[in-house]
């Protein structure tokens, strides 16, 4: 029977079966997962194979693990020469700001926003805590509004505190498999609660399931809403690590430079000090944002070698 990955624990996964039930399953030992490089060789939104363990109605092995459509990953924070893998077979990722208490750094979303292109993630920025928000803050978002929107990304300011805004992130969430992720603080879980009323019972129904090898480290978990979408709530992330990005492919990942690689002198022209960039003549002539391209310099300085 086919299973779609609810949770992972590392050692124990909650998967949800073609036929809706929960069950709690491991990795059969044989189990060979070709070319695993990640420090999860399962991640929640994997889809696999189970069958049943010693006859234990609830207790499955996962047989088999299908190709992901796509994923998100970043660099592991226990192993810096690994990467982890969030979630995998994404619709979309939202991932939640904030401009006051506390603040998101604009390096930190072009980071997350690299790795949704890398590998093919539509994103979505929610600026929360709009409550909170002076005048300078609400001139900040518009700055960073029309920045992001200009080169295709989607841009909502919201208060799940007040209601603002909710009601447009709701509708984008039915019917697809969104990823919500962020710092800690930024509001994720008054969202997802928001959400979820009965989160309190949903999350007991899901990760109640074992009690074996769980680790104190909080794993990324999906949730089914009402509507027949799906959203998979992660752990506030401190700093995001790019990974397995060669300098020479990171400007295909900022769309508003994708455009223009093709017109710079060279072919492998990083966009730094090359003669004939076309990327740094349309910063020079404010077709590119100058704080795009200072992220852009940050996370290629960040990627260490040749390759990676």
């Amino acid at each position: 029977m086919e299973a779609v990955v609810y949770k992972s624990t590392g050692s124990w996964y909650a998967v949800k079966g073609q036929d809706g039930k929960i069950y709690q399953a491991r990795i059969k030992g044989v189990l060979k997962i070709e070319g695993i490089t990640s420090t999860n060789p399962i991640a929640v939104g994997d889809v696999v194979d189970i069958e049943p363990e010693n006859d234990l109605e609830m207790t499955v092995m996962v047989t088999g693990v299908h190709n992901r459509r796509n994923y998100i990953n970043r660099q592991s924070p226990a192993h810096k020469m690994q990467h982890h893998i969030v979630a995998a077979n994404l619709d979309q990722c939202l991932l939640l700001a904030t401009l006051r208490e506390p603040r998101t750094s604009q390096g930190f979303l072009d980071r997350f926003l690299t790795a949704c292109e890398a590998y093919h993630v539509p994103a979505v920025i929610i600026f929360n805590k709009s409550d909170l928000y002076r005048e300078k803050e609400r001139i900040k978002f518009e700055e960073l509004k029309a920045m992001y929107e200009s080169v295709g990304y989607k841009v909502v300011l919201m208060s799940v505190k007040l209601g603002e805004g909710v009601e447009e992130v709701k509708s984008m969430l039915a019917n697809k498999v969104s990823l919500i992720s962020g710092h800690s603080g930024v509001g994720k879980s008054s969202f997802i609660n928001l959400l979820l009323p009965e989160q309190t019972l949903r999350t007991k129904d899901v990760s109640g399931w074992s009690g074996k090898g769980l680790h104190t480290t909080t794993f990324a978990e999906m949730f089914d809403l009402e509507d027949g979408g799906k959203i998979i709530d992660t752990p506030g992330i401190r700093e995001f690590g790019i990974v397995h990005i060669s300098k020479q492919e990171l400007s295909h990942y900022f769309p508003e430079m994708r455009e223009l690689i093709q017109e710079c002198q060279f072919n492998n022209c990083l966009h730094m000090n090359e003669p004939g960039c076309a990327v740094k003549s349309a910063v020079e002539a404010g077709r590119i944002s100058i704080d795009r391209y200072v992220s852009y310099c940050a996370i290629l300085d960040s990627i260490g070698g040749k390759n990676y």
